[in-house]
């Protein structure tokens, strides 16, 4: 006999099912923001080696500088992020990002940089299941607040590898971001 101060076997698999959706959604979030944090990491890194005029050159007529590559990253993280997850204005302007030639020392497009993710990083962090799960229009795309995170994270990634290769090859020297690291360990089972 079901007694109302009772749970019943389908309310138990309810509560279940909510837990486990509330651990997917933080481990999601959480390995998200930690992808952007060593990359972060790696791109201030970068910043660290080059001096102020090489922010700004670019290796060829159809490549970017790296100041122009920070630049589009705030610019995506914030019209994807903040703008389409955290359902505010979108105030981007693109073409902006890619014509700039200066205007910012590497200190100011650090800063803007950390301030973009800061903000596009609070609202991953405070956004629902049920907008993880909405699917809106951004940049042109369709995309559900999930594949909105996922871009995010792959475009600051794919981005900081081009700054990082850029950097190497203007340096011409090991960054060290494994050091310390044996890459060649096996997985454990």
């Amino acid at each position: 006999m079901y007694h109302p101060w009772h749970s019943s076997p389908n309310d138990l698999n309810l509560i279940e099912t909510r837990n486990m959706l509330d651990d997917f959604k933080k481990e999601f979030i959480d390995q998200s923001i930690h992808r952007i944090d060593e990359n972060t990491k790696r791109l201030r890194k970068c910043l660290d080696e080059l001096d102020e005029s090489e922010t700004w050159t670019r290796p060829n007529e159809n490549s970017n500088s790296i100041g122009n590559l920070i630049l589009h990253l705030c610019g995506n993280i914030r019209q994807y992020a903040i703008s389409s997850l955290g359902n505010t204005p979108d105030v981007r302007e693109r073409d902006k990002e890619f014509s700039a030639d200066g205007g910012y020392s590497k200190l100011e497009l650090l800063e803007r940089l950390i301030s973009t993710l800061d903000q596009a990083k609070g609202v991953m962090q405070e956004v629902s299941t049920i907008e993880l799960l909405r699917k809106r229009n951004v940049q042109g795309y369709h995309y559900s607040g999930i594949g909105i995170i996922v871009h995010i994270t792959e475009h600051y990634s794919y981005h900081t590898g081009q700054i990082i290769f850029w950097t190497k090859l203007l340096k011409n020297k090991d960054l060290g971001f494994y050091k310390g690291v044996d890459l060649n360990a096996k997985n454990e089972v």
